[in-house]
């Protein structure tokens, strides 16, 4: 599809590496899902279960046709998402968040609204994000989360948050 970056191999395979177990039983949230590769990879190492948030409605049709059914696939705006997933009381174990890159979404997203509602506890979420924007602070911090470890991979680095 056009506009889309998928997450590349080997940033995929490094990022299941590093969490490792944890995926396994997981319920998985893919934010910003474009052609959903994270999730369905999660699902295919075992997550047992995976909603897909995708903004862009043709990206989001696409999802439901290569997903199977299976799967709860949002065509939501994130931050509509967030809110109709809280007022669910859906919660994740694990919760990735590929934002287009140089918009501003890397540093915005942990201070989304209601944010730490969807983290199950000991949850974990995981940012990919371009290494020429950084999230090595949380300088707004609402939803009480503390970065663990940022990997970087050439131009793209992973942020790996928890709740304090």
């Amino acid at each position: 599809m056009k506009d889309v970056r998928p997450t590349s191999g080997r940033v995929l395979s490094a990022m299941f590496s590093i969490l490792g177990g944890k995926v396994e039983g997981a319920s998985f949230l893919d934010l910003f899902a474009g052609t959903g590769r994270v999730g369905l990879e999660a699902l295919r190492r075992g997550a047992s279960s995976c909603v897909f948030v995708e903004g862009v409605k043709a990206r989001a049709e696409e999802l439901r046709r290569t997903s199977g059914g299976e799967c709860l696939i949002l065509g939501l705006e994130v931050r509509r998402a967030v809110s109709w997933l809280m007022k669910r009381a859906m919660t994740f174990s694990v919760i990735f968040a590929d934002p287009p890159y140089s918009s501003g979404w890397c540093e915005a997203l942990p201070a989304l609204p209601n944010l730490n509602a969807l983290f199950a506890p000991d949850a974990v979420m995981v940012i990919e994000h371009s290494s020429r924007e950084p999230l090595t602070t949380l300088t707004n911090n609402p939803n009480n989360l503390e970065i663990t470890s940022t990997r970087e991979y050439g131009e793209t680095c992973l942020t790996f948050l928890k709740m304090l």
